[in-house]
């Protein structure tokens, strides 16, 4: 009876055991999504007031939180009856990823500078619907974390698939890795934000002298750049997410260049070169597709 008890306890364990390797490496293959997903959150979540910044967060994480309700049941039950439509998602998600990036570079690359009478107008009439402003950012972000949790969850699926894992063993790795995502991303949002409030109170009890009123005032300048460069990360991240998913997933891809496969900086870069040219293909399909609608409509 004892020796049955401890079996049962050697088999947890080692169920555990196995759970936290695989939840660690399907936690690594999702990192770039997790960037671009924390550079675009830290974003939406900035220029509310600082009192609206944190409930602001909090409506977006329990939107993230929701998504995955979603999404996990859904991924489990179509892998179990159609497990290649798994692939298909993905590639899917890998286009619409890319062409995410893709048009990041184009918008920086031949983006019109706003004249200042555009800003002030843009201003004024934010500040008469500041309420459903919020709203709609909410909204859109909460949006984008569904389209990126779709592809964290089957990432990190595709791996314990890959293994050969057990379905308990697939269902608490994924589980647990869309979990770390919500909780470390927003986690992690919520310090930035709040990065600039930090050092104003810093600056405030030092009365702006010595040590501390230099880093409250290192902290409010750090903010901006912050932002800027986890969006330069997260576009690089989603470009190389497609461009990887692409690669492993597309046979013909997955053979093209073998010779760069040695290497892993040419592995890199095949894979930048796969998710822009992916990119730029469903950019050129969308704006086309958009164009064609607009002649129908009118």
């Amino acid at each position: 009876m004892a020796s049955g008890f401890f079996a049962i306890l050697d088999d947890i364990a080692a169920l555990m055991d196995d759970v936290a390797v695989t939840s660690k490496i399907a936690t690594q293959k999702t990192a770039g999504i997790l960037g671009d997903d924390l550079a675009v959150n830290a974003e939406k979540a900035t220029g509310f007031l600082a009192s609206r910044e944190i409930p602001v967060l909090w409506a977006i994480t329990k939107g993230s939180f929701i998504n995955k309700l979603i999404i996990l049941p859904v991924v489990f039950l179509l892998n179990w009856l159609y497990a290649p439509a798994i692939n298909y998602v993905l590639i899917l998600g890998g286009l619409y990823l890319a062409f995410e990036g893709v048009e990041k570079i184009i918008e920086f690359l031949f983006h019109r500078e706003k004249e200042g009478h555009e800003v002030v107008e843009e201003i004024k009439e934010e500040d008469k619907n500041s309420e459903e402003v919020e709203k709609a950012k909410i909204k859109s972000a909460v949006t984008t974390d569904f389209i990126l949790s779709i592809e964290i969850v089957i990432i990190a699926l595709g791996t314990v698939l890959e293994e050969s894992h057990p379905f308990i063993t697939q269902i608490l790795v994924t589980s647990l890795v869309a979990f770390i995502a919500t909780v470390g991303v927003y986690g992690i949002v919520a310090l930035i934000v709040r990065m600039d409030d930090a050092g104003f109170k810093l600056i405030k009890k030092s009365n702006d002298k010595g040590f501390f009123g230099q880093l409250g005032h290192l902290l409010v300048k750090a903010l901006p750049i912050v932002i800027k460069a986890l969006g330069v990360i997260g576009t690089i991240a989603l470009i190389m997410v497609a461009g990887g998913i692409f690669a492993h997933r597309i046979d013909y891809f997955h053979h093209f260049l073998p010779s760069w496969s040695s290497s892993e900086i040419l592995t890199i870069l095949k894979e930048i070169i796969l998710g822009l040219a992916g990119g730029l293909l469903a950019v050129a399909l969308f704006t086309i597709g958009k164009k064609i609608y607009s002649l129908l409509r009118g």
